[in-house]
């Protein structure tokens, strides 16, 4: 049972520093476009992406039993275009509207309701039952 607290929480999370590495392996390259060759940033970016792949990857198959698969893929979705916002925001100094930042909330929550483990872990044990 404390293995399963651990890994309600250590799931999101991990799924969560991946989008976030992702958003800047996506975009951080932009901000030095002039300064570095399109093979340099490609490869500082794949440099990003090895690690965040990794994460993805076990946060995915460490969960799968405490969340379904389409939790784990809709909390990374989700985090990854608030993460993308806020890459484009303070590190390429793009502006966000009011509409922007209520319709990033509304992610926020979504993703939030959508990560309920509870309610996977219930009915798993009544399909045993069964």
């Amino acid at each position: 049972m404390k293995k399963d607290k651990l890994r309600i929480f250590l799931i999101p999370t991990m799924l969560v520093a991946s989008s976030a590495i992702m958003a800047m392996a996506w975009l951080g390259h932009l901000k030095y476009k002039q300064e570095l060759s399109f093979i340099m940033a490609a490869l500082s970016a794949w440099l990003l992406v090895l690690p965040e792949y990794l994460l993805n990857v076990s946060a995915i198959r460490w969960g799968v039993g405490l969340y379904q698969p389409s939790q784990m893929a809709a909390n990374n979705l989700s985090s990854g275009i608030v993460f993308i916002a806020l890459v484009s925001h303070f590190f390429l100094g793009e502006e966000i509207s009011n509409q922007k930042y209520i319709g990033f909330g509304i992610m926020i929550i979504a993703m939030v309701l959508i990560s309920d483990p509870i309610s996977y872990k219930v009915k798993i044990k009544n399909q045993k039952k069964i």
